[in-house]
């Protein structure tokens, strides 16, 4: 996950690795000396201030770096991404529920996902959900990332995040779907199917990656 503290040390670390310091990465990419300040860092009362993507980018310019090289050094990994990594939007489970961060076809949209650096993927729309508590014990545990395809073609037995309309997130296993309902089994696979008609659905990904 980007955290406010780690995307600074990548800043900072960027500018150490051009030989310069905050104040001449921030003045050679065509900003305000002070922009990249720790004191800028925070406002007056406290509260984390984040630098903004237009000065990310530019630095990125500046330096020859790209996004995938800085996003490996915001997650403490010195910047050595291979080639082929992507850079995947990351959002809490907890968080899905909650409107703005989905688009009407299930994609992420809005500005206020996280982000993290994945090797070999093809399909690019795939996005992370970090899991949270112990409601889906023991088969994901908290703080475990699935990363999930809403482009997938689903067949019986794929474990699947779905959202209804009515706001509520799910994980469970698919046992069929048809042209009016989605019938879903636990993560176990076992048990007598849910049966949730189609027009309730908002949107149904399949679950392609688990870090455990």
């Amino acid at each position: 996950m980007f955290l406010h503290d780690h995307i600074w040390s990548a800043i900072d670390e960027l500018a150490a690795r051009s030989n310069m310091s905050t104040s001449g990465l921030a003045k050679s990419s065509g900003l305000d000396p002070t922009t990249f300040n720790k004191s800028k860092r925070f406002t007056a009362d406290g509260r984390p201030r984040w630098p903004t993507t237009e000065s990310v980018a530019k630095i990125l310019r500046a330096t020859g770096s790209n996004i995938v090289e800085f996003a490996m050094l915001v997650n403490g990994q010195g910047g050595c991404a291979s080639p082929n990594s992507t850079i995947v939007p990351l959002i809490g489970l907890a968080q899905v529920e909650s409107s703005g961060y989905f688009d009407a076809k299930g994609l992420p949209s809005g500005s206020h996902w996280d982000a993290l650096a994945f090797p070999g993927l093809n399909d690019q729309r795939v996005y992370a959900l970090e899991v949270n508590g112990d409601e889906h014990d023991p088969i994901y545990r908290d703080g475990d990332v699935i990363v999930v395809s809403p482009t997938a073609s689903l067949r019986r037995g794929d474990r699947v995040v779905f959202k209804q309309r009515d706001g509520k997130v799910l994980i469970r296993t698919l046992y069929r779907r048809t042209a009016r309902v989605l019938e879903t089994l636990p993560l176990d696979g076992e048990g007598t199917p849910a049966t949730t008609p189609l027009e309730k659905v908002e949107w149904v990904a399949r679950i392609v990656w688990v870090s455990q």
